[in-house]
């Protein structure tokens, strides 16, 4: 580090000031809080830093890392390099996280500028009191944060530009390995075996439908607990026959009330949002995915046109860990509360939280609306829905974590049902009313009520109808983005905001599908696993993962030095890596023996591995002379890359049949089952979860042209809108032009428009 920032000079009034932010939206909503000897410019993320098309680290010399300008950034920065030598203060002003710091130390050695004339600023929210207090108390960069960064950069490039170019060797070109996305395939692939190998167990419940002898008609239902006193335990009844008994021996049953419990039980409400927890709740509840919730979250926290006001900062930063609020909000919120429903719904002492979070920085605060008064539905117009969505989920999690308690009655009832010479049954029934909302007058959980009619212990009841019910055990749910985020988050591997685009990055590289919500893993996701867990253990291991996460966090709090970490790591990772390339055989890996004998040249065949998944290729392939190209599906299954059909919950419109899913020339489409009696076909739309910007109505889909079958992205409106792209959107607008962002080759994220030269590299959140 060359120059130093000071912490805590400040500014004359009349001196002129650069402000640099990283985003033109950051821009433009901080500019209207500061005065004419202001000018606030952005860096459009375009700082120095590693090169695409080569590793760029010295390994040699202590990991010096390579750090280049970007060519299409050169512009932009020579524009900052004008601006600043005009200026008699620069503020620089990067968002408060490790990248964030390392961006600005990035722009001091790019700009290089005399030491007296620079400062480092940050903030929690972009409105006009956090800005000015933070032009107030600038203060030292941190080296530290800094250095956590450009470890965890150097990091992930060893790993990434390493051990990808073996899976190409050894496995097929195009595929990649990562730190945390390598584990992330683990997961899902393990779960997946779970299930596969997942055998249902039988076990059945008997549930009876009871009423009172005289005063009330009302039903409700109880369930079978015990038997002579004895509790059954899940599995007590295992077939039909065990609750045929059981109804049999109740047909001439006396029912009784035995006994009534009544409780108090109260909910507390939940915490604001962190990264992690705003990620999982926005794709369980808004079917978000968690590249969709940042995306969307940065937008709200960065400023969005609100009319007169102009560009508004409508949340709080959405990058932490802390569930801290600040006094100023607890009061506001407080305040507004007791106005709008009465003193009685807030606690005499404020909420606080506190994470359990390791290496959370309880500093920062946790993610929440700006203002209180900014209320989802006054503003609501300004926003687009999905903005609209999460901002109203935002701010109902903030401000319900000011409230008191839900109350609920609960109601559990002991029924006793006996016949003579038969044994003594007991069966319970449960109600719970809610008696004080509290903070679920404002964010509403999946909290139902179940009423009971009013009765008295020894009362006698009518058993209107007596259900045995027949039941199976379920395997292990897939994961889902919400719950890998809380696997990831529970087991420390990664970080929160790390997740998001770590996850598109598996889904867009083709290790995992997205069924509905739930992440299915291809066959290249097991076989690149398998390669993974048998020769480079330490990468996807959990603990080994997280232990690794640890170390950068005790770079992050100057507890260690980052060369060291690094050191240690990849002396036993390249000793490793070197003996693999000389052990593992691609064949061995991607090719497997059969009885199989080709019909063409009768050679053998055998199983091979491609990008469709496995297949029979005869083994002349490889004859110069005497050349044999055929393949064949294994017997039993599809052409290569052909998923079996397979049925779905969708009823043909014409017969009612059940639809399933066919594969053809141009892709997976939903068939009548019944075909050939019935030809009903229709096409499945692939979404992309990205709005058309240009009608701003349909959803850009994924589809193949007719001729080749290329895949192409186009308006879901189309006729009257046609809209398309040939690259995939990533959900972005450009910063520069407000066009869709679009996935480019060689990990680059680049305008959609020709005539804008905007592009940053993938690797970046």
């Amino acid at each position: 580090m060359k120059k130093k920032i000071p912490a805590t000079e400040k500014k004359t009034k009349s001196e002129k000031c650069l402000v640099i932010v990283e985003s033109p939206t950051k821009a433009k909503t901080i500019s209207k809080f500061l005065g004419k000897n202001f000018t606030v410019l952005s860096s459009f993320w375009y700082v120095p830093d590693l090169p695409t098309s080569k590793i760029g680290v010295d390994v040699e010399q202590d990991f010096a890392p390579h750090y280049v300008v970007p060519t299409k950034a050169k512009k932009a920065v020579s524009d900052l390099k004008r601006a600043a030598a005009k200026a008699d203060l620069v503020y620089f002003a990067s968002d408060q996280d490790r990248e964030g710091e390392a961006i600005s130390w990035h722009l001091l050695e790019l700009l290089d500028l005399a030491p007296e004339k620079i400062r480092r600023i940050t903030f929690h929210e972009i409105t006009e009191e956090a800005i000015k207090a933070s032009l107030e108390h600038p203060r030292a960069l941190d080296q530290h944060l800094v250095d956590a960064q450009q470890a965890r950069r150097v990091l992930d490039r060893l790993v990434g530009y390493e051990l990808s170019p073996f899976l190409w060797r050894k496995v097929a070109r195009g595929l990649s390995a990562g730190r945390v996305q390598s584990v992330i395939v683990r997961l899902v692939v393990e779960r997946e075996r779970e299930i596969q190998k997942f055998v249902p167990q039988e076990y059945w419940s008997i549930e009876a439908m009871l009423a009172k002898l005289v005063g009330s008609d009302e039903q409700f239902l109880a369930k079978l607990v015990k038997r002579d006193g004895e509790t059954l335990e899940k599995f007590a009844l295992s077939a039909g026959a065990d609750a045929e008994r059981i109804v049999t021996d109740l047909e001439s049953a006396l029912w009784t009330v035995e006994s009534l419990e009544r409780k108090t039980v109260h909910r507390s409400p939940f915490a604001p949002f962190t990264t992690s927890t705003l990620q999982q709740e926005a794709n369980n509840r808004l079917g978000f995915s968690a590249k969709q919730t940042m995306m969307l979250a940065q937008q709200l926290y960065e400023g969005v046109e609100l009319g007169e006001a102009g560009s508004t900062g409508l949340i709080t930063y959405m990058r932490t860990d802390s569930m801290n609020l600040s006094e100023k909000f607890i009061e506001e919120t407080r305040e507004w509360l007791g106005t709008k429903y009465g003193k009685d719904i807030v606690p005499d002492n404020a909420r606080r939280y506190k994470t359990k979070a390791k290496g959370a920085q309880e500093a920062h605060e946790a993610i929440r609306p700006t203002s209180v008064h900014n209320r989802p539905e006054l503003i609501a117009a300004h926003l687009d829905d999905r903005q609209a969505k999460l901002y109203e989920l935002i701010w109902q999690r903030a401000v319900a974590s000011q409230m008191i308690d839900a109350e609920m009655m609960t109601v559990t009832v002991h029924i006793d049902a006996s016949a003579a010479n038969k044994p003594r049954y007991g069966f319970r029934a449960t109600g719970s009313t809610i008696q004080k909302k509290g903070f679920l007058e404002i964010y509403e959980t999946d909290t139902k009520e179940t009423l009971l009619p009013e009765l008295q212990e020894a009362e006698k009841l009518r058993c209107e109808s007596l259900t045995p019910k027949q039941h199976f055990t379920e395997p292990p749910a897939r994961y889902t983005e919400a719950t890998i985020v809380k696997t990831l988050e529970e087991n420390g591997i990664g970080r929160p905001s790390t997740y998001a685009p770590t996850i598109s990055t598996v889904i867009d590289r083709g290790y995992v599908d997205k069924d509905g919500r739930k992440l299915k893993p291809t066959e290249l996701a097991f076989l690149v696993n398998d390669v993974l867990v048998a020769h480079f253990p330490d990468i996807v291991d959990f603990g080994f993962t997280a232990k690794m996460e640890e170390l950068l966090d005790d770079i992050a709090e100057g507890t260690r030095e980052w060369v060291p970490v690094l050191r240690d790591f990849y002396g036993p990772f390249k000793t490793n890596l070197t003996l693999k390339e000389k052990e593992v055989s691609k064949k061995e890996l991607t090719e497997e023996a059969t009885s199989e004998v080709c019909e063409k040249c009768g050679r053998p065949m055998i199983i091979k591995f491609g990008r469709f998944g496995k297949f029979l290729a005869c083994t002349g392939f490889t004859d110069k002379e005497k050349q044999c190209k055929n393949t064949k599906p294994i017997p039993g299954s599809e052409p290569p890359g052909t998923p079996t059909a397979a049925p779905i919950d969708e009823k043909c419109e014409t017969c009612s049949a059940p639809m399933m899913i066919k594969h053809g020339r141009f892709g997976e489409f939903l068939s009548c089952s019944r075909y050939p009696e019935c030809k009903t076909i229709k096409s499945i739309q692939k979404k992309v979860g990205v709005k058309c910007p240009s009608c701003k109505e349909g959803d850009i889909l994924e589809k193949k042209t007719r001729k080749g079958g290329r895949p192409f992205f186009a308006c879901s409106k189309y006729p009257a809108c046609t809209f398309a792209l040939w690259s995939r959107p990533n959900g972005e607008a450009c910063p520069k032009c407000q066009s869709l962002l679009v996935f480019a080759k060689a990990d680059v994220i680049r305008c959609s428009s020709k005539e804008c030269d905007f592009q940053k590299d993938a690797e970046k959140k």
